[in-house]
């Protein structure tokens, strides 16, 4: 395929979040509905035959890989710099999502590096790239293509391979400490710069590079830094499978001295669990044969072996963690009068308003993980019964102990029954609510188990009038098992609410503290009104199962009731930082590309940080505004009426029943 790419190469930046999609079904014609991760899968490269760039040495190749996203090209990631070399085979391994009712495209550009100034910047150090999409590399599992440089031209004879593997089911990783000892010295005016590589050897005989250690400089004992490979990429999952380890003497020009190898398997090595260590003679086959008396070139020791277990949604929905399903619904003046058919909560018995429809229609996925099928739905921005005060945080069942419904059906009944009881009022302050939440999940967080998680379903017409109090409040909550779903509803202009969803930048609290992770979605339902009911579900859910995954992964929580895993694999849930909120990178920013393997960071301190908010507009009854007619008042978020309506109760029966693990759709497995 000729490569169209104008071959600038960008700056060197550092490490991105990858750009891959986020789970779902199969979208409807939404284009946010997001789709099924099939599965996913890792990508090795290797190339051969590259250009040479540099004058007195060879290229030093990297390479860069690119997806295509709603028509432009966005870094996913980027290979470690091999010195000097022009047929490399780069340890780093590429992640990415395969969905198969989707055309992926990607781009593989491999570029000369010039040292600190990190890939370069100008057309002549572009080698080439090639493009191919994401199923034709799992159909085949290897596709070696030629590199183009731009305009359709050979790259010369230059290569390109990629590897397909699929990360299977076991989702667990190893830690390794290696050290060796008396290494050959292959250097003539100073001591060997060692380092290891250690290769998985498949079935059909051929070597897959796992993963390749740091350079110790001028030393025959190097002690290399620990790293963590997946058991999937160490021995596919396989303890008997045979590996491959190599020690070479490190060389600028990128002839690496070869100083010995040694065989084993990951059965072997987990001999090194606890206070064991386990050592292997480093042997050089050439000298073997020709040295009489030959012994070794060195040993290697292993150290040190750790293995963890990475837990996965479904490992908590399946451990019988329950999903606690929260909707707070917008009573300010700006929806319409109800009884007016313009007006926002309008009650149509033949066609549901758009309250209804998002109600109903996240309401009714999330309620296949609460076992008890009990949800509280409360309001804001009304005047409520007896005293007709402004409240930002009423139960619309109208019972301060208990603010649950039987249900979605049982929302619905008591969201219809509380319409004629209330006046619209305003302003639109959700920032009483979140905290409300926050403050029952802050409670659970204190059982250190991970038994419940919160999601918050925010239906609002408008922008919010308290944005500060609001960032104040999400910025507490990332801190806490909950995520926070907002839909706009009508026809307002929603562009201001985008600041609550992390995923253009990292939203920040007045004071500038950041979140923790990423927990806020943010979706205008006129883009779902032509689609299927649950396109917006699995639009608005689809970041849920990783933000369970990240915050129990930041408090180091198992599941209730841990799966069945390998008998080898102890529970050493190790304790991840939650990233930051993603962004999507375009090509061509700067910073240093990242290093490969990269090890988990300890986890942060503070959690279950809750603070009470302030003081808000309702505490005192204001004046309403007079004369909006509804139909132009609907959808705006603008100038509030109060608006007439009588008062009383509205009970609901309760029971409690015995919790089980429910059954988990589709589209949300990971």
């Amino acid at each position: 395929m000729p490569f169209s790419h104008g071959a600038a190469c960008p700056p060197s930046r550092p490490a991105t979040h990858r750009a891959t999609a986020t789970m779902g079904e199969t979208p409807e014609p939404s284009p946010q509905a997001p789709l099924a991760v099939l599965s996913k899968v890792e990508l090795r490269v290797s190339c051969k035959h590259l250009l040479d760039r540099d004058t007195l040495n060879k290229s030093d190749p990297c390479v860069l890989l690119l997806m295509q996203s709603q028509g432009q090209w966005m870094e996913v990631d980027r290979s470690e710099i091999i010195k000097s070399n022009l047929n490399p085979v780069f340890a780093k391994i590429f992640t990415v999502d395969y969905y198969f009712e989707e055309v992926q495209k990607l781009r593989f550009e491999v570029y000369d590096s010039h040292g600190h100034a990190g890939v370069g910047t100008h057309d002549d150090d572009f080698l080439g790239g090639m493009e191919c999409t994401v199923g034709q590399i799992v159909a085949q599992k290897r596709v070696t293509k030629p590199l183009f440089l731009k305009y359709g031209k050979f790259a010369g004879k230059s290569t390109i391979t990629v590897i397909s593997e699929e990360i299977s089911g076991n989702n667990g990783y190893v830690e390794l400490a290696f050290r060796a000892k008396k290494l050959d010295d292959k250097d003539l005016f100073s001591k060997s710069d060692p380092f290891l590589e250690i290769y998985r050897i498949d079935d059909d005989r051929s070597e897959q590079l796992v993963y390749r250690t740091e350079v110790v400089k001028n030393n025959l004992s190097p002690i290399w830094e620990p790293f963590k490979v997946s058991l999937n990429s160490l021995c596919s999952c396989e303890e008997k499978r045979k590996l491959r380890c190599v020690v070479w003497d490190y060389d600028s020009r990128g002839k690496h001295d070869f100083i010995g190898e040694f065989f084993t398997t990951f059965e072997e090595m987990q001999k090194a669990m606890g206070e064991n260590k386990v050592q292997w003679d480093c042997m050089n086959p050439k000298y073997k044969i020709k040295k009489r008396n030959y012994k070794n070139s060195g040993v290697v020791v292993l150290l040190d072996l750790k293995i963890h277990r990475v837990y996965s949604f479904l490992d908590y929905i399946m451990g019988g963690c329950q999903i606690h399903f929260t909707v707070a619904i917008d009573f300010t003046a700006s929806n319409g009068d109800p009884r007016n058919s313009c007006s926002l909560h309008y009650i149509n018995p033949y066609q549901p308003n758009e309250y209804l429809k998002a109600l109903v229609a996240v309401g009714e996925i999330c309620q296949d993980y609460d076992s008890d099928k009990k949800f509280s739905a409360l309001g804001f921005g009304a005047r409520i019964p007896p005293k007709y005060e402004v409240s930002h945080d009423f139960a619309i069942n109208f019972n301060p102990d208990n603010d649950e419904c039987e249900g979605i059906q049982g929302v619905v009944e008591s969201y219809q029954s509380c319409l004629p009881k209330i006046q619209l009022y305003g302003p639109t302050n959700v920032a009483p609510i979140i905290s409300k939440v926050a403050r029952v999940a802050a409670n659970e967080e204190r059982t250190k188990e991970a038994s419940q998680y919160f999601i918050l379903l925010i239906l609002t017409d408008g922008v919010v009038t308290d944005m500060a109090d609001t960032r104040e409040a999400i910025v507490r909550a990332s801190y806490l098992p909950m995520s926070i779903i907002i839909v706009g509803v009508g026809n307002a202009d929603f562009t201001d609410m985008q600041i609550l969803d992390g995923d253009d930048g990292i939203l920040r609290s007045p004071k500038g503290e950041p979140v923790l992770r990423d927990i806020v979605q943010f979706v205008p339902f006129r883009e779902f009104k032509n689609a299927s009911p649950t396109a917006l579900a699995k639009c608005v859910l689809a970041e849920v199962p990783k933000q369970v995954v990240e915050y129990y992964s930041y408090k180091a929580f198992p599941p209730p009731l841990p799966p069945a895993r390998h008998p080898r694999l102890q529970p050493q849930l190790a304790p991840v930082r939650a990233p930051p909120a993603p962004r999507s990178v375009a090509w061509g920013r700067t910073g240093s590309p990242p290093g490969p393997n990269p090890a988990a960071d300890p986890s942060l301190p503070g959690g279950g940080v809750h603070r009470e908010p302030a003081a808000r507009y309702g505490d005192s009854p204001g004046a309403p505004v007079q004369g909006t007619p509804p139909c132009a008042a609907q959808g705006t978020g603008g100038p509030q009426r109060a608006l007439p309506g009588p008062s009383g109760p509205c009970p609901v029966a309760r029971s409690r029943s015995v919790p089980a693990v429910p059954s988990v759709p589709a589209f949300l497995s990971l």
